[in-house]
C-alpha cells in the first residue's frame, strides 16, 4: 500500500482550528494541497479561514507574498461542517486539545468516515501516538504529525512513528512535509518524542546549577548566551514558554522514562509552578518583569574597579588559550609561584577545589577559569571556599582589561558552560543510540525546533567530544550522581577520536 503525496487531487483534513490548526492549514493551502479544516465549534472553521485569510493578506500588503498567492491559498482552503464532510481526504491531521479520550474519540470517528488507505496523524506534543491508535482497527496508517507553534514560521516537523506504524505512512507523511514546506525529521514514539526530550537537558541542568547554589539564573542565561551562543538561557526560556507548560512537560518525561536520573525535575521549578509564578504571562517566574514587560535582571556581571593582577602564576604553560588570553591583559606570567599571586588554572569538569588539592597549590589564591566557548564576550571564574577576596578581584580586574565580562561563580565540578553544553551533547548522542531518531535528524530538529546555535552532537564537536566525555566522568566522580553518566555512544567515539555524528 502507498500514497502518492504528489497527485495533484491530493486533499488534507485539518481538524480543530486553534492556533496550531490553522497553522497547518495555511502551510498546507500555501504548499499547493486541498486543507479541509473542521472544528466542533460552529462556524470555528469558517472563523478560521477568514483569520488565514487575513493574515496572507497581510503578508501581501508587505510584499512577501502576490496576489496570486493569496488567490491560490484561498481555492485551496476549504470548510466542513461536519466530521461526515472529510471523507475524501487523503489524509487528516488532529489538533485538538491535549486529553487521550479526546483523541481516541475523535479518531473513532474518523476511522469510521475515511478511505481504507486514508492516513491518520495527530499534532500532539506530549500523548503517546500508540495510546491514541490503541483501539483502532487500523492502527498501521496511523502516525504523529508534530508541528511547531508558530507552524508558518517554524519549519520543523516530527514525523512520529509509533510501534504499529506502516513504513508507506511514514514516507508520506515525510513528503507531505516537504509539500508544506517544512523539515521533517522521523522520531520514535517515546515521551517528549524529540525535540521536548531533547530540550530537557539545558533546563534540567540549569536548574541543577541553581539547586546546588552554584550560581545564579542571571548568570546561567548570560554564560550561555555569551560564550555558548544560544540565544536565551534556560531560565530566560523557561520563562517565555511558561513554566505551567514546561514543569508538567518535565514530569511527563521524566515519569516516561522510569525516573531516569538525566530526567529529573526541580523542585524549585515545582515551587514557582504551586505559586502560580509562571514567567512572562503572570509578571514573575524566575525573574521579575516591569510594567512594559521588560525583564528585571540583576545581571551576571563581577565589578572590574579593582587594581588589576601585576603578576600570575600558569601552572600548565602548554594551554595556549590561557597563555594567549592573558598575554593580552599586559600580566607578568610566572612558570613557579612566587607565594604572592594569583594561580590561575584551566581544569576540564573539575572544581577549583579538587584541581587545587591534586596539584598542590594554595587553595586561597588558585583562581579557575573556564576556557569554553567565546571568552572574547564572557569569562567564567571561581574559587575554593576559603579564597582570598583580594585575589579574586584582582583576577577579575585583569581578565576584564581586555574588554571581556566577568562572571564569578562557586565552586562546581565543570563551571556552568561546560556542564551545560556536555549535558545537552550527551542527551542528544543517547537519543541517537537508543534510535528516537538518526544523529543527523537529532541535531536538525534540535537546531529548528528551539533555535540551538547547533545540534547536541554538533555541540560535542564543538567542545570536543574527548573534553565532553571527561567533563562529565569528572563530574560524575565528583558527585556520585549517576545524572552524569557518559552515552556510550558518547563514550565510543571519544575513544576511537571520532566526530559525534559518526554513524554505527
Amino acid at each position: 500500500m502507498s500514497l502518492d503525496i504528489n497527485r495533484a487531487d491530493l486533499t488534507v483534513g485539518v481538524v480543530g482550528t486553534g492556533a496550531m490548526g490553522r497553522g497547518i492549514a495555511q502551510v498546507t493551502a500555501q504548499g499547493g494541497i486541498k486543507a479541509i479544516m473542521y472544528d466542533a465549534a460552529p462556524g470555528g472553521a469558517a472563523k478560521a479561514k477568514a483569520a488565514i485569510l487575513d493574515t496572507l493578506k497581510g503578508l501581501v500588503a508587505k510584499g512577501r507574498l502576490t496576489d496570486a498567492d493569496l488567490a491560490k491559498a484561498d481555492s485551496n482552503l476549504g470548510v466542513a461542517d461536519k466530521v461526515e464532510d472529510l471523507k475524501g481526504c487523503h489524509v487528516v491531521v488532529e489538533a485538538v486539545f491535549e486529553n487521550l479520550e479526546v483523541k481516541q474519540k475523535l479518531f473513532g470517528e474518523l476511522e469510521a468516515v475515511i478511505a481504507p488507505d486514508a492516513i491518520l496523524a495527530s499534532n500532539t506534543s506530549s500523548i503517546r501516538i500508540a495510546s491514541i491508535a490503541r483501539s483502532l482497527k487500523h492502527r498501521e496508517r496511523v502516525c504523529g504529525m508534530h508541528y511547531f507553534n508558530p507552524v508558518p514560521l517554524m519549519k520543523l516537523v516530527e514525523v512520529i512513528r509509533a510501534a504499529d506504524t506502516a513504513q508507506w505512512v511514514v514516507d508520506a507523511m515525510v513528503a507531505l512535509g516537504k509539500r508544506q514546506t517544512r523539515v521533517p525529521v522521523v522520531v520514535g514514539d517515546t515521551p517528549g518524542f524529540l525535540v521536548n526530550l531533547g530540550g530537557t537537558a539545558i533546563g534540567t541542568e540549569g536548574l541543577r546549577i541553581m539547586q546546588e547554589g552554584r550560581a545564579t539564573p542571571s548568570q546561567v542565561d548570560a554564560v550561555m548566551r555569551d560564550t555558548c551562543g544560544f540565544r536565551m538561557g534556560p531560565f530566560e526560556l523557561m520563562d517565555l514558554t511558561g513554566i505551567d507548560v514546561n514543569f508538567p512537560a518535565r514530569k511527563i518525561i521524566y515519569e516516561g522514562f522510569f525516573h531516569d536520573r538525566r530526567m529529573t525535575p526541580s523542585p524549585y521549578h515545582e515551587s514557582l509552578y504551586a505559586a502560580g509564578k509562571l514567567g512572562r504571562k503572570t509578571g514573575g517566574g524566575w525573574y521579575g518583569y516591569d510594567e512594559k514587560g521588560a525583564k528585571i535582571d540583576a545581571g551576571a556581571d563581577h565589578p572590574t574597579s579593582h587594581v588589576p593582577a601585576s603578576s600570575v602564576v600558569i601552572m600548565d604553560t602548554h594551554n595556549t588559550k590561557l597563555m594567549s588570553l592573558l598575554s593580552s591583559d599586559g600580566a607578568k606570567m610566572l612558570a613557579a609561584d612566587d607565594g604572592k599571586s594569583p594561580i590561575l588554572v584551566a581544569p576540564i569538569g573539575k572544581d577549583c577545589t579538587t584541581t587545587a588539592v591534586e596539584l598542590g597549590l594554595d587553595p586561597k589564591r588558585t583562581v579557575a577559569v573556564d576556557l569554553t566557548g567565546d571568552i572574547s564576550k564572557r569569562i567564567t571564574i571561581m574559587m575554593a571556599p576559603g579564597f582570598d577576596p583580594a585575589i579574586r578581584d584582582a583576577t577579575v580586574a585583569l581578565l576584564a582589561k581586555s574588554g571581556t565580562k566577568v562572571t564569578v561563580i562557586k565552586d562546581s565540578p565543570g563551571f556552568i558552560a561546560q556542564r551545560m553544553v556536555s549535558m545537552i551533547a550527551n542527551l542528544g548522542c543517547e537519543m541517537a543510540m537508543i534510535g528516537i531518531a538518526s544523529a543527523a535528524d537529532v541535531d536538525t530538529a534540535m537546531t529548528l525546533g528551539l533555535n540551538y546555535p547547533r545540534g547536541p552532537l554538533a555541540l560535542a564537536d564543538w567542545l570536543g567530544v574527548k573534553e565532553c566525555h571527561e567533563i562529565l566522568v569528572q563530574i560524575q566522580a565528583i558527585t556520585g550522581d549517576d545524572r552524569y553518566r557518559p552515552s556510550q555512544w558518547l563514550r565510543r567515539r571519544a575513544m576511537l577520536g571520532l566526530s559525534a555524528t559518526t554513524v554505527e
